[in-house]
């Protein structure tokens, strides 16, 4: 049995610039190349999700311009359950412009477009969807009330959280409290917590803060620098996978996602990270969101490899 996880996110298309460096204010700079790549931190951890080998529902709004039909393609083609993402009139869909430097690192712009449609009364009509899985997943690239009223759908029909509060924003202790996994890197951990991250003395005691206020287990991911679980019983670091950074679009949400299937699978919170540390690498070998999120065997052929080495 395939495990069972729904998705409630953006969907994005997104125009991918590379570029030598980042352009100063008012510089215009010759970049190398341009493309389209689907994405949306939502239908990220939905596709690294479902190519990890889950059966993924997701809830989520598209446009009804060509973004929209090539996006909700994409998805379906991961074959995913998307009855419950909307096509919405008149609205288009949304696009994040991504500028990738040479060394890998990136800045990103975003436009919501039909993310912002999405109501408290959608995820309603997919409670039956959200009962159903082992596991739910949210971001916040949509509407913060409509995240928490999935939130409060899965708590009451006994289906586990996990929440990655990107882009960063205030929460209330009422919602973390109703988070069983927070997985967050240095900028929201520092916003949530009031403590600057900025090693791994640091972001234990940002994890500790924010565990204090109330969410059940805190994943702070740091990029090549590794990531630390924090729980109520101590903390736990796990050093990064040593690889070649072409892009890290999607480094973190392939990581929800493959973290995601991990637990669904049964594994402890420990090697449900180790192999979602695994499978964020890969994705930072390729360009652009969707187009780097490995399969399932590739991420096996690599621990393999990883491992003998």
């Amino acid at each position: 049995m395939k495990p069972r996880i729904t998705v409630v996110g953006s969907v994005n298309m997104d125009l991918v610039f590379r570029t030598p460096r980042m352009p100063a204010l008012g510089e215009t700079l010759h970049g190398h190349e341009f493309c389209q790549i689907p994405g949306g931190k939502g239908a990220n951890q939905a596709v690294a999700a479902a190519r990890q080998g889950a059966q993924v529902s997701f809830i989520g709004a598209v446009g009804d311009d060509g973004f929209g039909s090539f996006s909700h393609d994409c998805l379906a083609a991961e074959g995913m359950d998307l009855t419950h993402l909307a096509r919405v009139a008149g609205v288009a869909t949304g696009v994040a412009g991504i500028l990738v430097e040479d060394g890998g690192d990136n800045s990103i712009v975003l436009a919501a477009g039909a993310n912002a449609t999405l109501t408290p009364t959608q995820v309603e009509a997919a409670t039956a969807t959200i009962a159903g899985a082992q596991l739910l997943v949210c971001q916040l690239e949509t509407p913060l009330a409509t995240v928490t009223r999935a939130i409060e759908i899965a708590r009451a029909k006994g289906v586990k959280v996990i929440l990655n509060p990107a882009p960063a924003q205030d929460l209330t202790d009422a919602l973390l409290a109703q988070v069983d996994y927070l997985i967050l890197n240095e900028t929201e951990a520092s916003q949530l917590s009031g403590v600057t991250v900025v090693d791994q003395a640091s972001a234990k005691a940002a994890s500790e803060q924010i565990l204090q206020r109330g969410t059940g287990t805190v994943l702070l991911t740091m990029g090549e620098h590794g990531a630390l679980i924090t729980e109520s019983t101590g903390s736990q670091f796990i050093p990064a996978v040593k690889v070649d950074v072409v892009d890290t679009t999607a480094a973190g949400d392939t990581f929800v996602g493959a973290f995601a299937v991990g637990l669904a699978n049964g594994l402890s919170v420990m090697d449900a990270s180790r192999e979602a540390q695994y499978t964020a690498a890969l994705t930072v070998t390729k360009l652009g969101a969707q187009t780097s999120i490995p399969q399932r065997q590739q991420v096996l052929d690599f621990m393999a490899v990883g491992k003998a080495a």
